[in-house]
C-alpha cells in the first residue's frame, strides 16, 4: 500500500499525456488560401481585415509600430497573424478608448499568433475565448508600468482546448502574465514572465504541462488554482524543469475584480509556487530559488474563504489532493522581502516563522521551511483524524523542508502549533497514513 498513491498518480499522468501530445496542438499547413500584408499607417484597413476575415487567412504585419484601439476576430478557422519579430512588429494599444482587450479572439479553430509585441492595452492584451488548437509563439505582451493601472492578463486563453504557449515574454500584468483558465489540454514552455503579480497561472485547467520556463521578479512565480463557481474543474497539471526565482515583487493586484477573496491579491510577495484547492499536481525537477516568503505553498480554499465548503460541486472541491512534490532544488534568502510585511498573507507567513521558532528554540531562528502546507485537510469535511487523507506526497532532500502551518488554529495563539513533522507526508509514508 505504501506506494499506491505514487503509482496511481503516475498512471493518471500517463493517461493525460496520451490525451494530449507533448508537442501541443498541430498547426495547419503554411499554405493559406488568402494572404494579406500590411504596414504601419494602415491601421484602419487592418482593423477592418480582422473583422471581415475569412477562413484560411494569413495576415502579415510588416516591421514598424502600429497604433490600435482594439482588434477582434471571431467565428473563423485557420487564421495566422504573423509579425516580423517581437523587436520589429509592435502593436501599441495605449490610446485605446473602447473595448476590454487589445486583441480578442472568439470561437476560432486553428489560430496562430507569432512574432510581435503587443503592449499597453487598458484591459487584457490578448484574450482568446472559446477556441481550440491555438498556438501563441514568439509573442511579447507587456505593459510599460507594473502597477494597478495595468490590465489583468497579458496572454489569456480561457474556455479553450489544445493550447500551446511558447517562447513568449510577459511583463506588468496586474493579475497573471500567462493565464490559462477553464481549458482542457495546455502547454506553456520556454516562456519568461517578470514584474507581474503572478508570472504564470493555471486555473481550473486540466491536462496542463508547464516546463522549461523562467518566472522571476513577480509577486508569485507560478500558481495552480481551482476556484469555485466556474465551468470546469482543473487537475492533472505537471510543472517541471522551470527556473522560478526571486519572486519578491510587491503585490499590485487591482481592488475589486482582481483583489477579491479568491484573487491573486492573496499571493504574498516572495512566493515561488502556490497550489490552491487543486488536485493531481506534480512539481518536480524545478529550480525554485530565492523566493523569500515561501518556496511552495499548498493551501485549501478554506485558507481564503471560511465558507469554501458551501461551494462544493462537480467542478470544485476546496481541498488540495494528490500533490506530488519531488526532486526540486530549493533555496531561500535570509529574510522576508519588505513587501511581505505589508501583505495579509505575507504577515501570516512571518507569524508562522516566528511561532515555529518560539515553540522550538532549537531552531535558532531558522527561516520558514521551504514548503508551507496550511494543514487544512478533508478531515474538516469528514470529521476524521487521518494524518494525510489527501495524499500530499513530498520527496525533497535537505533540512527545514516542510511546515504544517495549522491554519485552523491560526487565530488562537494558545492552541496554534505549526510543526515541521514531514513523516506523514513523506512519499514512503503516504500509504500508511490512509
Amino acid at each position: 500500500m505504501k506506494h499506491l498513491f505514487r503509482l496511481t498518480f503516475l498512471l493518471s499522468l500517463v493517461v493525460a499525456t496520451l490525451q494530449f501530445s507533448c508537442t501541443g496542438p498541430k498547426t495547419p499547413k503554411d499554405e493559406y488560401k488568402i494572404t494579406l500584408t500590411f504596414k504601419p499607417g494602415e491601421e484602419a484597413k487592418i482593423a477592418e481585415a480582422f473583422l471581415s476575415i475569412k477562413d484560411s487567412t494569413l495576415i502579415l504585419l510588416k516591421e514598424g509600430v502600429y497604433q490600435f484601439d482594439n482588434l477582434s476576430i471571431a467565428q473563423v478557422n485557420y487564421i495566422r497573424i504573423q509579425g516580423e519579430g517581437h523587436d520589429k512588429t509592435i502593436l501599441d494599444f495605449k490610446q485605446q478608448s473602447q473595448g476590454g482587450e487589445g486583441i480578442r479572439v472568439t470561437n476560432v479553430k486553428h489560430f496562430t499568433i507569432d512574432g510581435m509585441t503587443i503592449k499597453d492595452s487598458k484591459g487584457d492584451l490578448l484574450k482568446i475565448n472559446k477556441s481550440r488548437d491555438i498556438v501563441i509563439t514568439n509573442l511579447h505582451a507587456v505593459w510599460s508600468k507594473a502597477d494597478s493601472t495595468s490590465g489583468g492578463y497579458a496572454i489569456y486563453p480561457v474556455l479553450c482546448k489544445n493550447i500551446l504557449i511558447e517562447n513568449c515574454y510577459t511583463e506588468g500584468s496586474s493579475d497573471a502574465g500567462i493565464y490559462v483558465g477553464q481549458t482542457d489540454s495546455a502547454i506553456v514552455r520556454m516562456c519568461k514572465a517578470a514584474k507581474n503579480v503572478a508570472g504564470c497561472e493555471i486555473e481550473n485547467t486540466s491536462h496542463a504541462q508547464v516546463y522549461d520556463n523562467e518566472f522571476y521578479n513577480n509577486t508569485a512565480g507560478f500558481l495552480v488554482f481551482d476556484l469555485p463557481d466556474l465551468s470546469k474543474r482543473g487537475g492533472h497539471v505537471k510543472a517541471y524543469n522551470n527556473y522560478i526565482h526571486d519572486n519578491n515583487f510587491r503585490n499590485f493586484a487591482k481592488a475589486g475584480s482582481f483583489g477579491t477573496t479568491w484573487g491573486v491579491g492573496n499571493a504574498s510577495p516572495g512566493s515561488g509556487i502556490i497550489i490552491l484547492a487543486a488536485s493531481d499536481i506534480e512539481i518536480y525537477n524545478n529550480r525554485i530559488l530565492n523566493n523569500n516568503s515561501s518556496a511552495i505553498t499548498i493551501a485549501s480554499g478554506f485558507a481564503v474563504d471560511a465558507k469554501a465548503g458551501e461551494k462544493i460541486n462537480a467542478n470544485y472541491f476546496p481541498i488540495a489532493k494528490n500533490i506530488y512534490i519531488h526532486n526540486n532544488r530549493i533555496t531561500m534568502g535570509a529574510a522576508f522581502p519588505k513587501p511581505a510585511y505589508e501583505h495579509r498573507i505575507g504577515q501570516t507567513l512571518i507569524a508562522i516563522e516566528q511561532q515555529l521558532n518560539k515553540l522550538d528554540p532549537a531552531r535558532k531562528n531558522k527561516r520558514i521551511p521551504f514548503i508551507m502546507y496550511d494543514g487544512i485537510s478533508s478531515n474538516i469535511l469528514t470529521k476524521r483524524a487521518a494524518l494525510n487523507p489527501d495524499s500530499i506526497c513530498i520527496s525533497q532532500m535537505g533540512d527545514n523542508v516542510f511546515v504544517n502551518a495549522d491554519f485552523l488554529n491560526l487565530t488562537n495563539v494558545q492552541n496554534w502549533h505549526p510543526n515541521t513533522n514531514i513523516a506523514p507526508f513523506s512519499c514512503n509514508q503516504v500509504g500508511k497514513s490512509h
